[in-house]
């Protein structure tokens, strides 16, 4: 039984020809099958093992290294507090138990509705903004409690711009044809891609 709708196959089918060598597109099959989902099954990493050429447990090792791969059910919306250096001496441990009690759930649980998962992470890349959080990947800074509880209104609401968790992007990549770097394994070019003047530099 196979996984992708037939629309998704038919993307699948064209990431997969963007690149030289199948196996390059596991990454962004990944993303696509979550996108999909919401989190990538055991059913996902099958096809996408089918799709590149190469094994489950190659596609296993790939999304289980990658935090923002999900082998299980999440909410439609994932909070991630930073719990790091920066983070925690501004207050991300406060931060996290008023989450817990807002949410009524545990760090690494799903509210009984299925709309949040709460979650700590590991450094944000955000240490001025401390403490930081995010939602489906997109970053909240300098978050006081107050603030956390009129964003998790906010979300429950249809007032917000927040795509569902698995939605890496909400514009889809499109390369033009005279911008392609070409689909030949990196061995045997021979030649400067197209898009590069005679002496090697950008047009």
């Amino acid at each position: 039984m196979k996984f992708f709708t037939d629309e998704n196959l038919l993307l699948a089918e064209e990431i997969i020809g963007r690149y030289p060598k199948p196996r390059s597109a596991m990454i962004p099959l990944l993303h696509l099958a979550q996108e999909q989902e919401g989190w990538v099954t055991d059913e996902a990493m099958a096809e996408i093992a089918e799709l590149v050429g190469t094994t489950s447990a190659e596609v296993l090792g790939t999304c289980s290294f990658y935090e923002m791969f999900k082998r299980h059910p999440v909410g439609k919306y994932v909070i991630n507090i930073c719990t790091t250096m920066s983070c925690a001496l501004m207050g991300a441990g406060d931060l996290m138990k008023h989450a817990e009690l807002r949410l009524g759930v545990k760090s690494g649980s799903t509210t009984a509705d299925g709309m949040f998962t709460l979650e700590g992470a590991e450094c944000q890349a955000a240490c001025t903004e401390a403490p930081c959080l995010q939602v489906n990947y997109r970053h909240q800074y300098k978050v006081t409690a107050n603030q956390f509880d009129a964003l998790v209104e906010e979300l429950g609401s249809s007032d917000h711009e927040v795509p569902e968790h698995g939605v890496l992007s909400q514009v889809r990549q499109h390369i033009p044809e005279d911008r392609f770097v070409g689909v030949v394994p990196p061995e045997d070019v021979t030649t400067a891609p197209v898009w590069l003047n005679d002496n090697g530099s950008d047009q």
